[in-house]
């Protein structure tokens, strides 16, 4: 998508990358396990140091100690004992306070013992988010954003705000200390492979993007299914809900990337402006419409999770009907889902197109052929499925649909797909911000959110349905889709009807 990876000079300039909440769970199941893939695979600065910050009473010895397990758990390859002490040189931990000045002159000090002369830094927040603006200001009053010895660039985790105005007023407080080209904001989403193959799959093969417009297409699916339940995340997820988790970033990411017309290139200007093209023509669901076009549940047994209020009206389910106004999506639906505790984990993209306009061949009355149907499946079965219609042997011209596949696994052998996280924080090393979401994508798409979490906490707000946990969801998300005589699929590599 940007070129070779660990090409850009930058990669191979020294960086040291300072983790706040380095003694979290992400930094111990995709930070730590992520750095060090690159590091086996060559691709970190031969100069380079990882800084801890955290409120842990540790010394750097029991932040190797700790990090060392997490490795072992999480990284998928093997590795050896003299892989592991060369990446642990590199590391050390302070002890600190989020909200403390005064700790961020003593990480100042401990940086400049550390690097022991120009190093470019990357801040990553891999905190709780109400420390993101005490974080940034704390680094900005050090002068640990000053550009003199090396570029200093700030990661930001999701969620960034919960709604328009926090994220306008976290945009602004970032802005008060760094530059908008050195803040990169995270959807992992952006750094899976598969995610980074739609737009190879579409503007690499010219058998798909002539019919890739409502002439041809019935409709698009988006898919984000979980089978477990919130599991130990109770305190976020009941204040957040499905939409704030996963549509506003993770989902309609993917719509952007599904929707978007050529880019001139692949740079992340280019793109950039793509997507905004694409938010921009996202019908707004206002008012009344809110209940005409979404549907939202929650799992039976939710307000009985820890850390969950017994009363809670969060939505754990959600599916949006979604419009584009552009000449290429003009009355097309996109169908949107996410939910947790399902029938099973999947996340695709199916794009099914219009059935034959014509009879050529003869069918019993009121039936008709089986359309195309295209699935891009981003996990757990990594590939792509076209469902077209073969005529059945020593029939005079009986159909059935049968399918091509291209899975990852088996095309590309023994080559593993990198954790997301591997490619992000290389781009940001590298300084390249395609991976990224710019202020302006992140604020229009809390815009387009705003107003259907806005209706939903209404009084006369449809429904929240139950639905058992293992089950598609709430019916609510078939009669949705059943209007316009459509049925949810789900594949990762057969294509059935739910």
């Amino acid at each position: 998508m940007v070129g070779i990876i660990g090409s850009n000079e930058q990669t191979r300039s020294p960086v040291t990358i300072v983790i706040f909440g380095a003694s979290g769970d992400l930094t111990h199941r995709k930070l730590i396990p992520s750095l060090f893939s690159l590091f086996c695979k060559n691709r970190l600065p031969d100069k380079f140091n990882i800084v801890g910050f955290a409120i842990n009473d540790w010394d750097t010895a029991a932040f190797k100690r700790s990090l060392r397990e997490g490795v072992d758990k999480f990284t998928g390859a093997s590795f050896s004992d003299k892989e592991w002490k060369a990446f642990s040189s590199h590391l050390a931990y302070m002890k600190g306070n989020f909200t403390a000045p005064e700790d961020f002159e003593t990480l100042k000090n401990l940086l400049s013992s550390v690097e022991k002369g120009k190093f470019g830094r990357i801040y990553y927040l891999a905190t709780p988010p109400q420390f993101f603006p005490d974080i940034a200001l704390n680094l900005g009053q050090a002068g640990l954003n000053q550009e003199t010895s090396g570029f200093r660039r700030i990661l930001i985790e999701k969620p960034f705000g919960t709604d328009l105005k926090t994220a306008e007023t976290l945009n602004s407080t970032l802005h008060k200390v760094f530059n908008e080209d050195q803040i990169y904001r995270i959807d992992h989403y952006l750094g899976k492979e598969t995610v980074q193959n739609l737009l190879i799959f579409r503007f690499a093969n010219m058998i798909f993007e002539p019919v890739w417009n409502s002439e041809y297409i019935d409709h698009v699916q988006i898919s984000v299914l979980e089978e477990v339940g919130i599991e130990h995340r109770g305190a976020y997820y009941d204040q957040a809900g499905v939409v704030r988790d996963m549509f506003q970033n993770h989902i309609l990411q993917l719509l952007m990337l599904v929707a978007i017309e050529p880019p001139a290139t692949f740079r992340n200007e280019d793109l950039r402006k793509r997507k905004l093209e694409i938010l921009q023509a996202l019908r707004p669901i206002e008012g009344k419409d809110v209940d005409r076009y979404t549907v939202r549940g929650q799992y039976a047994g939710y307000r009985q999770e820890p850390n969950v209020d017994p009363n809670s009206h969060t939505a754990t389910f959600a599916a949006i009907r979604a419009f584009i106004d552009t000449p290429r999506w003009k009355g097309v639906p996109f169908y949107l889902r996410s939910g947790k505790s399902l029938t099973k984990k999947c996340t695709e993209i199916i794009i099914q197109f219009d059935c034959p306009k014509w009879a050529v061949f003869p069918l019993p009355p009121s039936e008709e052929i089986n359309p195309n149907l295209l699935a891009i499946c981003i996990q757990p079965d990594e590939g792509i499925f076209l469902r077209f219609e073969a005529k059945v042997p020593d029939t005079e011209a009986d159909m059935r649909s049968v399918e091509m596949e291209f899975h990852y696994s088996a095309s590309f052998g023994g080559t593993s797909i990198p954790e997301a996280y591997e490619r992000l924080i290389l781009e940001a090393i590298q300084g390249d911000h395609t991976l990224f979401n710019m202020d302006d994508i992140t604020e229009l798409s809390w815009k387009w959110i705003d107003p259907i979490l806005e209706e939903w906490e209404n009084p006369r707000a449809l429904p929240l349905e139950s639905y058992e946990p293992g089950s598609w969801g709430p019916k609510g998300a078939d009669e949705l889709v059943h209007k316009n005589g459509c049925e949810w699929q789900i594949t990762c590599g057969k294509h059935d009807k739910q």
